[in-house]
């Protein structure tokens, strides 16, 4: 039962500083680290790293920092053997800034990220099945991504579109996908609403769920989980953890959600390891080195 994530794959610059600079301030950072990173790639890791088979399918550019980067994702067991290694664009990029909160701001120059097509889509449908996961994100081209994820579902496999970053979508990518996970910000874009309550939160769930969706999964960081189908809702609190660095949390919290998915257990339980893991990712620094292992994820949840 494989996990099979289609999506981008970058080098991380990340700076730590007091506070996030406001227009025209140059401010002085702490400390700097250099580690591989993109949605796509965490998100694969963090599955693996939870024990699924895992298929990786992005594009690197012919360059030191790709190289740099697939060899790291493949060192962790994941399946590389299709990602494209593209000579004409340099492999992708993400600038973070992290502050004292361990509230982020990230650039991302997509790079190689940002060529994704239908050769893409072929080497990733092969390891779709009926008991297979395809896990999405919108740091590459998004009509691959749904090509894939019609093919997916013509399968019988299931599909989590992380809307990140966020932008308006078509009708189809709604109907398309089984759960969307998008954070606080990411939700505001897509239906205009500013969740503060819990009455925000079921109204832009309901909007979610009426353009398609089957089950809405808002991320709330620190505090918690909301979800909502047509036929069950709950909040699930944040994990008390004191954190250092938010940066690719909530790509913890989706590895932990699909793997729990694909292992059979209900949503509510599945929420739970999706929490855990977003929660351990964000006491560590960095994005790839942040994703926890299953033994790390299983003491949380028995604790």
């Amino acid at each position: 039962m494989p996990i099979v994530v289609f999506g981008s794959i970058n080098l991380d610059l990340t700076a730590y500083v007091p506070r996030l600079p406001r227009p025209a301030e140059t401010i002085s950072g702490s400390s700097f680290i250099t580690v591989p990173g993109g949605k796509g790639a965490n998100q694969a890791v963090g599955a693996r790293r939870l024990g699924a088979q895992t298929h990786f399918i992005g594009r690197v550019g012919n360059d030191a920092f790709g190289r740099e980067v697939l060899a790291a994702v493949s060192g962790e067991g994941v399946d590389t053997s299709q990602v494209f290694e593209d000579p004409d664009t340099g492999t992708g990029l993400a600038v973070i800034s992290v502050d004292d909160r361990a509230e982020n701001t990230i650039i991302i120059i997509p790079g190689a990220n940002g060529q994704l097509d239908d050769h893409d889509v072929l080497r990733a449908s092969p390891f779709l099945t009926k008991d297979s996961m395809l896990m999405l994100q919108l740091e590459t081209p998004l009509e691959p991504s749904l090509q894939l994820a019609r093919f997916a579902r013509e399968r019988g496999a299931k599909v989590i579109l992380d809307p990140a970053p966020a932008f308006a979508l078509p009708e189809e990518a709604y109907r398309s996908v089984d759960f969307l996970t998008p954070n606080e910000v990411e939700t505001e874009i897509l239906t205009g609403i500013h969740l503060e309550t819990k009455t925000d939160y079921q109204k832009a769930a309901e909007i979610l769920i009426k353009r398609g969706v089957h089950t809405v999964v808002l991320k709330l960081g620190a505090q918690g989980v909301y979800f909502q189908s047509e036929s069950a809702a709950g909040f699930l609190p944040a994990f008390p953890l004191e954190a250092v660095d938010s940066v690719a949390a909530g790509d913890a919290f989706n590895a932990g959600f699909a793997v729990a998915l694909l292992e059979g257990k209900p949503v509510g339980e599945a929420l739970r390891w999706g929490a855990a893991a977003g929660a351990l990712a964000c006491t560590r620094r960095g994005a790839f080195p942040s994703m926890p292992h299953r033994v790390e994820v299983e003491a949380l949840l028995r604790s």
